[in-house]
């Protein structure tokens, strides 16, 4: 039995649209470096979804599948999946690997916004 494709929240980008949408954001951007044969990555794509929604409009959240773009998971040396980083003004502020719930993500976010930059 098909289930209908349910649209996905968080888009996915590569090369063609990173600087743009990532590096030259305005907003707070959050990447998850994927792959589509990865368990874990699975695991990971409904919470993104979540990250998305609770995020609307302060963050930005978008997926790359790395073997798709393979320029771009070498360009951030990512060498496990999922690999989620976490841009403010197109600089690379937290490195996530691995799965992680909601909360433990949003967890993360926060406490760069709290903590004063230098």
């Amino acid at each position: 039995m098909d289930h209908p494709k349910k649209t996905a929240l968080t888009p996915e980008i590569g090369e063609t649209e990173f600087e743009a949408d990532v590096l030259r954001s305005g907003q707070p951007v959050l990447v998850a470096f994927l792959v589509a044969w990865s368990r874990p990555c699975e695991v990971l794509k409904p919470v993104l979804e979540e990250v998305t929604q609770e995020c609307c409009g302060r963050v930005k959240v978008f997926t790359v599948n790395t073997d798709d773009h393979l320029g771009l998971g070498l360009s951030y040396e990512i060498q496990s999946v999922p690999t989620m980083i976490y841009f403010v003004e197109g600089r690379e502020r937290i490195r996530m690997i691995g799965t992680a719930s909601k909360s433990a993500i949003l967890a993360k976010m926060r406490s760069l916004a709290e903590t004063p930059t230098t």
